[in-house]
């Protein structure tokens, strides 16, 4: 029988989190996969299928390579979907985008709430600063182990800042500068990544005209924050319709 929050990921850092907050929160945990089949104390599944099969909604945070797998049995299970993996291709999101029109999905680049109303300011401001007198720059930095670059939100951002401009990031963005690369396109938007340390994520925005810079910087502490916001997340998510969401929806910051 179908009831509960399935979590994918269950025994990893993020996963170990969700479980508390779920508790916190006093939502039912369904149980969850792993790929190192630890033992968690909580009912394990096989595959994502059976997960799906047995759950309301999956949280899922696991790894960009098991987007369009995940994607097909949450659609086929008619499962919600909380999706906060990073580094998803077009071809991935565009599996996101069709398992959306079968069920109800929340695909978000951080689940922070601050980052939220980051993304929600950055668009704004982008489209009252002309990109022909404001260059756009982005700086993340992440612990040494993250894989992908830039990261998801840095991703978020440009997105943020390309739809003010009524741009899209693929035509201006410019990422890992090396060498003589000649003058700075004018509307292009920057990104650099730096990653060391343990550093959960940092994101900066920069605005830099010849006469003034403006900037918009966030920065996460704890896991926990993202954590907190999935399962606020999956809450909201429960009994709605079919469509791809975004943490603007579940804020009631969507227009």
């Amino acid at each position: 029988m179908r009831s509960g929050i399935g979590i994918a990921g269950i025994a990893g850092r993020m996963g170990r989190l969700l479980v508390e907050e779920l508790a916190a929160a006093g939502a039912p945990l369904s149980g969850g996969i792993d790929p190192t089949n630890a033992e968690t104390g909580h009912p394990m599944f096989p595959d994502i299928a059976a997960l799906a099969a047995s759950s309301e909604i999956v949280i899922d945070f696991t790894h960009a390579s098991t987007a369009q797998t995940h994607a097909h049995a949450l659609a086929e299970a008619g499962c919600g979907w909380v999706l906060g993996t990073s580094g998803l291709s077009l071809t991935d999101e565009a599996a996101v985008a069709e398992a959306a029109t079968r069920i109800p999905v929340v695909y978000a680049p951080n689940f922070a709430p601050g980052v939220t109303l980051l993304l929600a300011l950055a668009e704004r401001m982008a489209a009252s600063l002309p990109a022909a007198r404001y260059d756009a720059e982005i700086v993340e930095m992440h612990h040494r182990q993250k894989v992908d670059a830039p990261s998801g939100t840095a991703i978020g951002l440009g997105r943020a800042v390309a739809r003010g401009r009524g741009v899209k990031l693929d035509d201006v963005m410019e990422s890992g500068r090396n060498g003589h690369t000649g003058a700075r396109r004018e509307g292009a938007i920057g990104f650099a990544a730096l990653r060391g340390g343990q550093v959960v994520g940092e994101h900066t925005l920069l605005f830099a005209a010849g006469d003034e810079h403006i900037s918009l910087t966030h920065r996460a502490f704890d896991r926990r924050a993202f954590a907190n916001g999935a399962v606020r997340a999956a809450l909201w998510l429960h009994g709605r319709a079919p469509g791809l969401y975004g943490m603007k929806d579940v804020l009631g910051l969507a227009t």
